[in-house]
């Protein structure tokens, strides 16, 4: 699964390097602990740009009656998500881009948990395949996401069974295309990012509380 992470880009940067035509947003902050149900920065493609804006991390289907479901839904399986009655439409329909600067995950060694810190050798940013969704009543009406994960490389099998789904900047264009709704297609992107390009390092378990919040985070041990 993925349930924390880092993110610490350079607007231009992400500008930049996912072809924003249009922010939403113009400023906001480093964050080094990621949790569900913060906002967080996502890119997604209205038919003819894409924008960089913000969305709730923990998908909440439109039909749902609680939102507080979002909280169980803050990762959708690579493997069924274009199956699920909660990610199906939005898998053909609405999908975005996730911008990471790395993840944590944590491995059981003798009953305890170590945290890793997980990111790209090159220093450019993850893209999180994620999906969206907007969710409403009367009162309220909230805009979620949720990040697709699938096996994980030989590199996170030592670490955990799962990762985030990383796409290349060669996905981009198809995956954050609203008219692509060839499931079958769109499966092809789902398979994990290549072991070879990545690196992971034991960080302090300081980052187990949501409230560690500073650079010190992602130091290695």
């Amino acid at each position: 699964m993925c349930g924390r992470f880092t993110f610490f880009e350079q607007l231009q940067s992400l500008q930049k390097h996912f072809n924003i035509t249009i922010t939403a947003l113009d400023e906001y902050q480093e964050s080094y602990n990621v949790a569900p149900t913060q906002q967080v920065v996502t890119v997604r493609n209205d038919g003819q740009q894409n924008r960089l804006g913000t969305l709730r991390w923990g998908f909440i289907p439109s039909w749902s009656k609680d939102p507080k479901i979002g909280y169980k839904m803050i990762n959708a399986r690579g493997e069924t998500v274009h199956e699920k009655n909660s990610f199906r439409t939005a898998f053909k329909k609405r999908r975005c881009i996730i911008p990471a600067s790395g993840f944590y995950e944590w491995k059981n060694i003798d009953g305890k948990k170590q945290p890793y810190h997980i990111q790209l050798k090159n220093g450019d940013p993850l893209a999180f395949a994620g999906l969206w969704e907007t969710w409403s009543d009367k009162d309220e009406t909230i805009h979620s996401c949720t990040i697709i994960t699938t096996e994980a490389n030989e590199l996170m099998r030592d670490i955990h069974d799962r990762m985030p789904v990383i796409l290349t900047p060669a996905d981009y264009e198809a995956w954050l295309d609203p008219t692509m709704t060839d499931s079958e297609y769109l499966l092809s992107y789902l398979e994990p990012y290549p072991a070879g390009d990545m690196i992971a390092y034991e960080v302090s378990t300081d980052v187990n509380s949501p409230y560690n919040n500073h650079a010190n985070l992602i130091n290695s041990l």
